[in-house]
């Protein structure tokens, strides 16, 4: 099996310029050189600062995957801002995915003393030759799911973590991935919030993630009532998660969640924030007409 490394950009592959770390071309290669000779690369262009990475940079990843050589392994170089979101939109995207596909990058580039970014290429390429099916993110010497990790340190080593599960980060079935740019809005609720946000959300997107308290509970006004009693009007999904690290939501626990269930609000049980919005982002564009069935589907362990 070979490895096949698809740069997509990242600090991994910077150096330090004038206005700060920029990417340059070559620097990865170097490395590689070193680490396997025998991968080859193909460089994104132009590269992505994943700050600024768009669902269509997933649809881009994605392709690239699906219509690789079967029998290669494919080691993915992403920045790390947002890593977590990309690991989960190719988790759901990539139907009957037979190979491991492995996510990583570093915390400090390659050209700087001490970085982590050969280790981590390492342990990427060895997951790629050992792993089973599935996306997984491969960093600081673990190897995570992909529908379950996030990013949980700004500039730790140990930059990213995943609650365990008994499925492989892999959707059954088969096609084409479908990736499509959706508007899709992530409220944060709060005590004593205002409904604004959630009230031009719930007018205007495509759906919406409700970063709830706990278990699931939020504020109870008769703004935020009125915003839900629109969107749920208006068709369109929103899923709660938790605002917790671990747990998850279960709605209906408590009295105070109530203004949820009033409303249509999905139960988004154990699914990370980042999981959501790329789940409800792909449901939006596979199923347009009824994408809660989709989203309330068990895919690949993102929700247990």
């Amino acid at each position: 099996m070979g490895v096949l490394v698809l740069n997509t950009g990242g600090t991994i592959g910077m150096v330090a310029g004038p206005d700060g770390f920029a990417p340059k071309r070559g620097v990865l290669e170097a490395a590689l050189a070193v680490v396997d000779p025998d991968a080859r690369v193909i460089n994104f262009e132009p590269l992505i600062d994943s700050s600024a990475a768009t669902p269509r940079d997933w649809a881009r990843i994605a392709h690239a995957v699906a219509t690789a050589d079967p029998s290669d392994a494919i080691v993915i170089v992403h920045g790390t801002d947002t890593m977590a979101h990309t690991a989960a939109a190719l988790t759901f995207a990539l139907k009957g995915l037979a190979r491991p596909v492995i996510l990583t990058g570093s915390m400090l580039p390659l050209t700087v003393a001490g970085s982590d970014g050969e280790a981590n290429l390492r342990g990427a390429i060895d997951a790629a030759k050992t792993a089973g099916p599935g996306v997984w993110l491969s960093f600081a010497g673990r190897v995570l799911h992909g529908a379950r990790v996030r990013k949980v340190h700004s500039t730790g080593f140990t930059a990213f973590d995943a609650s365990p599960s008994d499925h492989p980060p892999r959707r059954a079935g088969q096609g084409a991935p479908v990736i499509s740019a959706q508007d899709v809005e992530v409220i944060t609720t709060a005590p004593g919030m205002n409904a604004r946000a959630l009230t031009r959300a719930a007018q205007e997107a495509d759906g919406i993630i409700l970063r709830c308290f706990g278990s699931g509970t939020m504020p109870d006004t008769p703004a935020l009532r009125a915003a839900l009693a629109t969107a749920q009007a208006r068709g369109i999904p929103v899923v709660a998660v938790s605002q917790c690290a671990a747990g998850g939501v279960s709605l209906g626990t408590y009295a105070a969640g109530s203004i949820m269930t009033d409303h249509g609000v999905i139960d988004g049980r154990g699914m990370t924030a980042e999981a959501a919005y790329a789940k409800v982002m792909i449901a939006l564009s596979e199923a347009p007409d009824d994408p809660a069935t989709l989203i309330r589907t068990p895919l690949a362990g993102e929700m247990d």
